[in-house]
């Protein structure tokens, strides 16, 4: 069912908001026909409470039916267009009351009330997702979060079933159908984007947490983790539950403000699109973390990191809301900051900064770099922007920019800061100058300077160190900074510098903290010491810049940056070897060399994990093409040699192990490995299904295995999740009819047909899944007939598909794979044929053209990088 898409814009909605005041929301819910596949809608009735100034209106709502708009008794004439129902006759002189009855569609898209069917067990599980504007997919409302108000949600369902929303169920009551209506409390004042609702058979587990109060009293907050009943066996809830409670425990104390939602109710979920959502009282997460396989170290940290961004979110978003979707990242980069911050504070994985550094903030990088980069605080003019503004700007930079705020200011004015914003702006909604001028009275500082560098500018800073010596004494240290970007940041960090030991292993000798302001500053402090063998700019990780490394420093970490002892000083530098090699400045084959030869001694899971991507990103996309069948056999050869070398069992052994199969789907040469590890030769390592997914996807990808053999491995256990792996591995088959089918699987009219785009039963998961098989790297030349129907495409994609889904196939489907014919960038078939559609459709949405102009922008970025790369090493001028 193909709904419609509002695109709400900031004028329209402010102009609201300044005619409207919310009083209360109560929203019933029908969902006792859930369970009928062949139902696809469901009922559902809004009760608004509110002033007007005006006696016109309108209400938010994607459903495919209004029965019946009603204002103070009165029925009106149903007029609904575009996702809007117009409401008239509202009292200027008072309270009206606004009723609207319609019906609602289940979703599977992850968007709204998500439907999901467990093959396992057959039963049906609900969700809600709404962020940032899909609440009005389940009932009428006001969809802007500036519009606060108490909300109360009325659910009737089949009663075995659990149902739960945000508050606490205040009575329960049995029909004679055999359903069950839950009514909730009314919860404190929340934006409709952070309402929810689940609903099935959802198995529980309990916990509890408590805290004395300043006034006498205990604050007794009952904990809930939820998840399919399929799936109870894998609910390690113990470890959920102990991080939430160190969270609580944390938060409690930093912000010095309760806990104040009442329960803490968190939930994992089928099909989910994001992460997880800070729905108060009711945090919905992914099922990815819920661990069916095994699972790193560096993954159960990555869970916690995650509880505890949407448990700071209780206070940055929940209690505190950003007025419009322009100051975003009043919820979003706090959340980031202080989840990383309380996972490395409060709970056992001490190393979260590390993974920070080297994982979360290369994707801020490469965000920042793109043209369609964006201040942290951003202009969005409409829901269309906001969406797309859910991105390593909003999260990743923004979160780097408060560490490094933290480090101008100190950690205690920042949360006594934070202490006065929670407690002037309770329920009630924010922008910037709300929150600067409560850091700026706990601070003491004048933080407009700090605010216009760092929040209201694009582009990363980028430093170098420039040395002087002289017998082999430094004479002279400075810090360099580019300007760029247009603008040239103060910066207080840590510069670092580095000479071998006995042993070879590269230790710091000098840790110099300094603030760097302007294009050059000098650390007069640093002359006279010995010429150290690696400066790095940035040490700890304390500001947000790319980090230039001089050419000794180059060569000094390509041969030895493993050897750093501090993990966070090792991140700090593969970031930089990383950077530079996106950036065309170091040739894809150093920087994969220095991987393969150093890797094997790293002793951080995470970094192993995310080095390991990069290794595979820079053969896929940064090497000259003739270069890359090689380098794909001899990653595949290296980390199936280091599954033996690593101690049986160990996280490291499974890096190693999920990294050579993601090669081996590349290196044909390597199926014969592959098919030793899937006998199980390798001592140690367990095939959990996910490992052999992987193994079996890379052998359909090489064309080694087929439909029998992959319909022998589902059967061996057949779940929601390994169907997906098996249609992904079906898809993944070197064949044109396979690729033709899929293609025809996502609504795509096959090339050469009238381009007229069809409905999809696909769910978003799936689609997902077909993509990832569609788009093999080996099988390019399969595809090149689906170049011209891509582009014939885009503009019914974008209308014809919620934009979840369309931002999965304008993004997923781009053809990046052709390889063109070494030249210059603009002769690359896809560069000319992208910069033609954009130029011959100037009017199109601007979140399609910003995936296109992103897509655009990392094609041109890889094909710079291999043209430098395959120039002779003289000729490239300059070095890092």
């Amino acid at each position: 069912m193909l709904l419609p898409v509002s695109n709400l814009t900031r004028t329209e909605t402010r102009r609201r908001a300044e005619q409207l005041t919310l009083h209360a929301l109560t929203v019933e819910l029908d969902l006792r026909a859930a369970r009928d596949a062949a139902v696809a809608t469901f009922p559902t009735t809004t009760t608004l409470r509110l002033s007007s100034t005006s006696t016109t209106t309108w209400l938010d709502f994607l459903g495919p039916r209004v029965h019946a708009v009603v204002v103070d008794g009165q029925e009106q004439v149903v007029r609904v267009a575009d996702g809007r129902v117009a409401v008239d006759g509202l009292r200027t002189d008072g309270e009206s009351t606004v009723v609207v009855r319609g019906e609602a569609a289940y979703s599977r898209t992850g968007e709204g009330m998500h439907r999901f069917v467990d093959p396992v067990d057959g039963e049906t599980y609900l969700y809600t997702q709404y962020e940032p504007a899909d609440a009005r997919r389940v009932f009428a409302c006001t969809e802007q979060p500036d519009l606060k108000a108490p909300s109360t949600f009325v659910v009737t369902a089949p009663a075995e079933w659990q149902v739960l929303s945000n508050s606490v169920a205040e009575s329960v009551v049995d029909g004679e159908d055999g359903s069950r209506t839950w009514t909730f409390a009314p919860t404190p004042p929340l934006s409709t984007y952070i309402t929810a609702v689940v609903a099935g058979p959802y198995h529980h587990a309990e916990g509890h947490w408590s805290r004395a109060l300043a006034d006498g009293g205990t604050l007794e907050v009952p904990l809930g983790l939820w998840c399919r009943a399929s799936l109870a066996p894998y609910l390690d809830a113990e470890e959920f539950l102990e991080v939430t409670r160190q969270g609580l425990d944390l938060f409690h104390d930093a912000f010095d403000y309760p806990y104040p939602w009442g329960k803490y109710d968190q939930v994992l979920v089928p099909e989910y699109n994001l992460g997880a959502m800070e729905n108060p009282g009711l945090v919905t997460f992914t099922e990815k973390y819920l661990f069916r396989s095994q699972a790193t170290e560096a993954q159960r940290e990555g869970r916690a990191t995650t509880i505890l961004h949407e448990m700071a979110h209780m206070w940055f978003g929940d209690l505190a809301t950003m007025r419009w979707w322009d100051d975003l990242w009043l919820k979003e980069s706090f959340a980031d900051y202080m989840g990383t911050y309380a996972t490395a504070t409060a709970t056992r994985f001490t190393g979260a900064w590390t993974s920070f550094a080297l994982r979360r903030k290369a994707w801020a990088y490469r965000q920042d770099q793109l043209p369609t980069t964006h201040p942290v605080v951003a202009d969005i003019p409409d829901l269309e922007a906001a969406k797309q503004n859910f991105d390593g700007i909003t999260y990743a930079k923004g979160a780097s920019v408060l560490k490094q705020l933290v480090a101008f200011v100190g950690p205690e004015a920042f949360l006594a800061g934070a202490r006065t914003y929670f407690r002037r702006h309770e329920y009630g909604s924010t922008t910037l100058p709300d929150l600067l001028a409560a850091l700026e009275e706990a601070s003491g500082r004048d933080l407009s300077a700090w605010s216009g560098q760092w929040l209201e500018t694009t582009g990363p800073s980028t430093l170098t160190a420039e040395l002087e010596t002289a017998d082999g004494t430094l004479t002279a240290l400075r810090v360099r900074q580019d300007d760029d970007g247009g603008v040239l940041r103060d910066h207080r960090l840590v510069v670092g510098c580095y000479s071998s030991d006995d042993d070879g292993a590269l230790v710091r000798t000098h840790r110099f903290v300094t603030d760097v302001t302007g294009p050059v500053t000098e650390l007069p402090e640093a002359a006279g010491i010995p010429v150290p063998e690696l400066v790095l700019v940035n040490d700890d990780d304390l500001t947000y810049a790319k980090v230039r490394l001089d050419e000794r420093s180059t060569a000094t970490a390509l041969r030895a940056a493993g050897t750093i002892e501090e993990s966070l000083s090792r991140a700090v530098l593969w970031s930089a070897l990383w950077n530079a090699t996106r950036d065309g400045l170091l040739p894809a084959a150093a920087f994969l060399d220095a991987v393969v030869s150093q890797l094997p001694a790293e002793r951080e899971v995470g970094i192993a994990r995310d080095l390991l991507a990069h290794a595979a990103g820079a053969v896929e996309h940064y090497l000259p093409v003739p270069q890359r069948d090689g380098a794909r056999a001899l990653l595949a050869e290296e980390a199936y040699t280091q599954l033996g070398r690593h101690e049986a069992g160990s996280g490291l052994q499974l890096v190693w192990a999920r990294a050579f199969a993601d090669a081996a789907a590349r290196a044909p040469e390597a199926a014969g490995r592959v098919r030793t590890v899937l006998a199980g030769d390798v001592p140690g390592l367990q095939l959990d299904p996910e490992l052999r997914w992987s193994l079996w996807q890379a052998l359909t990808a090489v064309g080694a295995a087929g439909p029998d053999q992959l319909d022998g491995e589902l059967a061996r256990e057949d779940t929601a999740t390994t169907r997906l792996e098996h249609r992904a591995a079906l898809v993944g088959r070197p064949d044109a009819a396979v690729k033709a089918e899929a293609w025809a699987s996502l609504g795509l009219p096959a090339p050469g047909q009238y381009a007229v785009l069809g409905e999809s039963p696909l769910s978003n998961d799936e689609v997902d899944a077909v993509i990832a098989g569609l788009t093999q790297p080996l099988h390019a030349d399969l595809l090149e007939g689906y170049v011209e129907p891509y582009f014939a495409l885009l503009p019914q994609l974008w209308a014809g598909r919620s934009i979840e889904i369309a931002e999965r196939l304008v993004e997923g489907l781009y053809p990046a794979w052709v390889d063109g014919q070494e030249g210059q960038v603009e002769d690359h078939p896809v560069v000319a044929r992208t910069r033609r559609w954009l130029g011959e459709h100037e009017d199109a949405p601007a979140g399609l053209r910003r995936c296109l102009l992103e897509q655009l922008d990392d094609l041109e970025r890889v094909l710079r990088a291999r043209s430098t790369a395959a120039r002779p090493a003289g000729a490239r001028g300059g070095h890092v």
